[in-house]
């Protein structure tokens, strides 16, 4: 959302681009000028220093989240089936909102599965496509192995629609009727026999006009000439009203007689026609074709078939005008036949898709006013307004944009009150934005958002402070500790702005942030540490536009690499080696970036650089390496171990085994039996598992690889030994693995060290790792559990101040105050974290504090919330039916 929703973002062409980074780069091969030593780097200080506000989220952000997945939690407990798709929907809405991608997905693959209705189910298995782009590589891995993947199918309409539905509706077996048994259709110079009373029972207006009060009941030839029929379509529905089965006939026959059984409401022959057509809809324009005839005739069939196709091509099919105007187009009756009461759920995929591509668009705005006439609830309401609102500040319809704001406003969704302040900061009103916030602030538990958002209207020692309790409320808002650098290099002080944007950097990986970083060292004339950055950028997001925008990443890259020192390819992996050791992930995978512009193999580069990428939890970026990975692989068995991980990455861990076991066969490698060995242990619960495990790591290691992956095989076989009580040769595995840099087995070493009763030796290794770490949260946070309770509270102090997402500290912190009778404490102490970090852990105990101090309300809305986290949590479960059968 960068792209949509920063403001002041500008472009300029490529050729433009030494005028563009004239005063950030030399475009000389000489060193570069000293960054602060010019008026030129000043000026060009002084117009980064202009940092844009932070964005209005185009997102569902309840004031209190907790409160909204406890109440859809309960909908879904006692709701009809049919409305189950659009609460997980709903449910979707507020994890995308709190930036949780994993649970988000995973409300969207509930409501996919909880669809109710054919229309349901294709919008959401399309969401659900669209959502996983770049995954669909993973169907055919899976039916390589035997396994249908389900997400990416087309529905097969023809077959879920019940043959009862079809043929003759109308019983007439007790009927007399007054003319002849055949009656014959003229149609200018053919004449079709029928079977009067079988033609009558296809609906009620041919039963009246056939053995009614009508002339035509009485004659035995009736001129259908004029009904827009032809003698091949007659005669089919001739055939139809003998058999209740459609002859094969051509698409334009089958549009005569759909358009008959319109005219003479015959539902049956109607609903064969339909499904006739859907089995030709195969394109695109097949899809465009035969929607504007299924809308015309209302065919709901026929129009979710064309609507399938089309959403299947999402996004690239709204870059045709056709596609864009049978959605933007469509009147409420006309959106009922093409989606039926998902009207809602089809405009949010649209909208979605269409923000993406371009927000401020004609076409996003008509999408997303189709979206709010669809909304059916308070709740859709709020979303509708507010999208809509932030897609009209953005193209600078202020009045409209203000109305809808305040509409989301008064509707509940408090978030909203962030576009009414800009908007007024943009009349010059700063004074009303700080009272709209203020006043919201004062009736509520305040936010961290809520104070960045006064931040922006305040000057000096007051804006400073107000992001520092932003900062306190909620540590992953990025824009805070972007601006405090930002004042700290415009005074100079530049080692203190990188230490600043080192600290939200240390716990979440940023591009803005990044970049900052990268001037930051440019200005300190550190350009290989610029150059890590960079490349670490580019890593991320290949076609990355930094300095607002103007200048490709891959520009500054090169103009930086001119005033470095070239490495070799020995010196790469001694590098890597290096930051591979030293937990410098961020260093790793610069490294790894310019290892593959040479001719190394880049398919063993790509899979490292995968590995980097989920532990800097990059899990989209890393799948990217994994493909690139396999499709780089020198060897059959080198992309069957790839293609394993990746399905093991997305949760097919069989199928990720076989892929192992398939490599093996054709070349014994330390990859193949690694694999095998990590998805079997982590896979199987029996301990018989466990001298599998501990063979496959052994033969791992007595095959060839680097000492990178080897000290990794090392410390998990360490793992599995002290699962096991071997605590002797689980040392020998750490102290080997440390041996070849391995920095992290200090942990497991440290472990053995406690189980045998040593924890002054368990604390020293820990001090260890903190030493040669360079990202050491969960080092300290692991070297608290080897402390005394003093020590463990200044370990996790710092835990918490490198990494605020971590919740151990916040829950041991909770439980101490709860063992000395602070119950307010402890329970202000989670709250604390819950407002930022929708984590079960979190939740659960706050739910168990809340029913130990006699709040069952408290307690069964944290059971609620969690089971939205987690819905299949035992211990969850237990907690909440207890809770549950308390309250009163």
């Amino acid at each position: 959302m960068r792209k949509l929703f920063f403001s002041e973002l500008t472009s300029c062409k490529e050729t433009k681009l030494q005028s563009a980074t004239h005063s950030w780069l030399p475009m000389d091969k000489g060193k570069l000028s000293k960054f602060t030593g010019h008026s030129s780097s000043s000026s060009s200080i002084e117009s980064l220093m202009k940092m844009p506000e932070p964005p209005v989220l185009p997102h569902f952000k309840p004031a209190d989240y907790v409160d909204i997945l406890a109440q859809i939690h309960e909908e879904l407990e006692y709701c009809p089936p049919d409305e189950k798709s659009c609460l997980y929907l709903l449910q979707f809405q507020v994890f995308r909102g709190l930036g949780e991608a994993k649970l988000s997905r995973r409300s969207l693959q509930a409501a996919w599965e909880k669809a109710s209705t054919i229309h349901e189910k294709l919008i959401f298995g399309a969401w659900l496509k669209y959502e996983k782009r770049g995954e669909e590589p993973i169907s055919d891995l899976l039916g390589s192995c035997g396994k249908c993947s389900q997400e990416f199918k087309l529905l097969d309409f023809v077959s879920q629609i019940s043959a009862d539905s079809l043929g003759i509706s109308y019983d007439d077996e007790s009927d007399e009727f007054q003319g002849s048994p055949v009656v014959h259709f003229r149609i200018r110079d053919d004449m079709i026999a029928c079977d009067r009373r079988k033609l009558a029972a296809l609906s009620t207006p041919l039963y009246a006009m056939l053995n009614g009060g009508f002339k035509e009941s009485h004659l035995e030839v009736i001129d259908m000439s004029r009904n827009g029929i032809s003698p091949i379509g007659m005669r089919a529905i001739s055939k139809f009203s003998l058999s209740g089965r459609l002859p094969y006939l051509s698409a334009e026959s089958i549009l005569e007689m759909l358009d008959f059984a319109n005219k003479f409401c015959c539902k049956g022959l109607k609903d064969a026609c339909e499904q006739k057509l859907a089995s030709f809809v195969s394109s695109r324009q097949d899809a465009i074709d035969y929607m504007e005839c299924a809308i015309e005739l209302g065919c709901s069939i026929l129009a979710a078939s064309c609507l399938q196709v089309l959403l299947n091509e999402l996004p690239e099919c709204l870059n045709d005008e056709q596609v864009v105007r049978i959605f933007s187009s469509a009147n409420k009756q006309q959106r009922s036949t093409m989606a039926g009461n998902a009207s809602f759920s089809l405009y949010c995929l649209l909208g979605e898709v269409s923000m993406s591509i371009s927000a401020t668009s004609d076409v996003t705005v008509s999408f997303l006013e189709k979206l709010v006439d669809s909304a059916s609830d308070s709740r859709q309401k709020q979303l509708s307004l507010h999208q809509l609102a932030c897609v009209r500040l953005l193209r600078k319809d202020h009045a409209e944009a203000e109305r809808l704001f305040n509409a989301a406003f008064t509707a509940g969704h408090v978030y909203s009150v962030v576009g009414l302040a800009r908007l007024a900061s943009l009349r010059s009103n700063k004074h009303y934005s700080l009272n709209l916030l203020d006043s919201v602030m004062s009736s509520r538990w305040p936010l961290g958002w809520m104070y960045q958002e006064r931040a922006l209207y305040l000057d000096g020692d007051s804006k400073l402070e107000n992001l520092n309790k932003a900062t306190e409320l909620d540590p992953t808002l990025t824009y805070p500790y972007m601006f405090r650098a930002a004042s700290l290099m415009k005074r100079q002080s530049v080692e203190a702005a990188l230490m600043e944007i080192n600290r939200i950097l240390g716990f979440k990986l940023v591009l803005e942030c990044l970049e900052l970083r990268f001037c930051c060292y440019l200005a300190l004339e550190d350009y290989r540490a610029a150059l890590c950055d960079v490349q670490a950028i580019l890593t991320l997001a290949p076609d990355y536009r930094m300095i607002g925008g103007r200048v490709a990443a891959k520009q500054l890259r090169t103009l930086v690499m001119e005033n470095v020192e070239q490495w070799t390819t020995a010196d790469c992996w001694m590098q890597l080696y290096d930051r591979w050791s030293s937990v410098d992930d961020i260093g790793s995978l610069s490294v790894i970036y310019q290892m593959l512009e040479s001719d190394a193999a880049k398919g063993v580069l790509y899979f490292r650089q995968s590995l980097l990428l989920l532990r800097l939890n990059c899990p989209e970026a890393a799948m990217r390496s994994l493909q690139l990975a396999r499709e780089h692989a020198a060897s059959q068995h080198e992309r069957l171990v790839y293609e394993g991980w990746i399905l093991y990455d997305t949760g097919h861990c069989e199928e990720g085994l076989q892929k192992a076991e398939a490599s093996i066969a054709i070349q014994r490698s330390f990859e193949a039996f690694f694999l095998k060995a990590y998805a079997l242990a982590d896979s199987s619960l029996e301990p018989s598992t466990s001298a599998t495990v501990v063979s496959l790591l052994e033969d791992a290691l007595r095959c060839p690889s680097d000492r990178l992956r080897k000290g990794q095989a090392l410390n998990n076989l360490g793992s599995v030994y002290v699962d096991c009580g071997n605590l002797d040769l689980a040392a020998e595995c750490y102290i080997n693995a440390l041996k070849i840099g391995h920095t992290r087995a200090h942990q497991g070493l440290a472990r053995v060290h406690f189980l045998r009763n040593n924890r002054t030796g368990a604390f020293e290794e820990m001090t260890k790792l903190i030493e040669k770490a360079r990202s050491n949260a969960s080092a300290y946070e692991k070297r608290s559990e080897y402390c005394d309770r003093d020590l463990t509270k200044a370990d996790l102090q710092m835990v918490t101040k490198l990494d605020p997402l971590r919740v151990y500290p916040y829950r041991y912190r909770a439980a101490v105050l709860m063992d000395n009778h602070k119950e307010k404490d402890a329970i202000s102490e989670l709250t604390k974290a819950i407002a930022f970090k929708a984590d079960l852990n979190l939740l659960h105990l706050r739910a168990a504090f809340h029913e130990h101090v006699g709040d069952i309300s408290g307690a069964l809305r944290d059971c609620r919330a969690a089971l939205s986290v987690d819905p299949n949590h035992q211990e969850m479960l237990e907690l909440h039916h207890r809770v549950n059968s308390q309250e009163p």
